[in-house]
């Protein structure tokens, strides 16, 4: 496989060691229990997916910048009432704007990644508890152009908003227009709320029939959502990131089933990625070669062609 192109278009990356370690501290819950998953030890450095990317052949990555507004907004506040300080309704306005620049500034510091690393796209993020509608469009429209942003990525379980929550319908629009791609976390909430079921994609599905969507980890836990809303809306695709690892867990796919997904949906739909630091590209492309029912050609189109092809790397 030293010639095949591989692409892992859903790999993250932080600005330093301390931000990797504490967001790799998240609990991956939804599969439930499974024994013998092969974590990283990486904490997602830009020099450690580097090195990663040459060991395992990699030739091209997508970096989603993630952003969960409205928790560093109660730090913050909760910061204030520590000092004594009254948090009233301007007070909330201004540390609004605070959060919002440090939106910006990871965006911005994710695009500069890309711009130093020809081998990576960035995917910015927006976050409509934090902003309006209208200004997290603008700043997507903004990025694109002068950054170079390649598409949107939204974790609407961690950011508290589901994935058709109409907030988002100027940004949807704006990403239509631009042909930039929109990414979405799939699976399960711990709320129960449905924020990020593959069945939360299907408003935004049929509303923006033109918008290229990725639902992610095939659907995760909530994986048995994931063929009818394939068979429903031709402008999603997948990846098979993160429950490729997870195959076997008691909310989770088999082997076979997962598999047997993949082909179902259509294995031109479907792309490859690692979710990197929490799984390592090698590891990853082992996984997903060891997978039955898939042709050969299948798999070599899933390990990177149809990310070149479907994302316009």
């Amino acid at each position: 496989m030293s010639d095949l192109l591989k692409v892992d278009m859903h790999i993250h990356v932080y600005p330093n060691v301390e931000t990797g370690v504490r967001e790799k501290a998240y609990e991956v819950w939804e599969y439930g229990r499974l024994d013998g998953v092969r974590y990283s030890e990486c904490t997602g450095t830009h020099a450690e997916i580097s090195d990663s990317m040459c060991r395992a052949g990699f030739s091209k990555a997508v970096l989603l910048i993630y952003f969960k507004g409205e928790s560093r907004l109660r730090e913050l506040e909760e910061n204030q009432r520590r000092e004594g300080r009254e948090i009233d309704e301007p007070e909330i306005a201004r540390l609004k704007g605070v959060v919002e620049q440090e939106l910006v500034e990871l965006n911005r510091w994710g695009c500069s990644i890309a711009k130093s690393d020809e081998r990576i796209s960035t995917f910015i993020t927006i976050d409509v508890g934090i902003q309006s509608p209208e200004g997290a469009a603008e700043m997507v429209v903004e990025l694109a152009r002068r950054e170079g942003a390649k598409g949107l990525k939204l974790h609407s379980a961690l950011q508290g908003f589901s994935m058709s929550d109409r907030r988002l319908w100027p940004v949807y629009t704006v990403c239509q227009e631009m042909g930039l791609p929109v990414l979405g976390h799939a699976g399960p909430d711990k709320g129960g709320k449905g924020l990020s079921d593959p069945n939360a994609f299907a408003e935004m599905l049929g509303a923006f029939p033109k918008l290229k969507v990725v639902v992610a980890h095939m659907g995760g836990a909530a994986w048995r959502q994931t063929l009818d809303i394939a068979r429903k809306y031709e402008n999603a695709v997948f990846d098979c990131s993160e429950i490729i690892h997870w195959t076997g867990a008691p909310n989770a796919p088999s082997d076979y089933e997962l598999a047997r997904l993949i082909k179902d949906v259509g294995p031109e739909r479907v792309m490859l990625g690692s979710d990197f630091p929490w799984y390592d590209l090698d590891t990853t492309i082992e996984r997903f070669f060891a997978l039955p029912v898939l042709s050969d050609d299948e798999k070599m189109a899933i390990a990177g062609a149809n990310a070149v092809r479907i994302l316009r790397l």
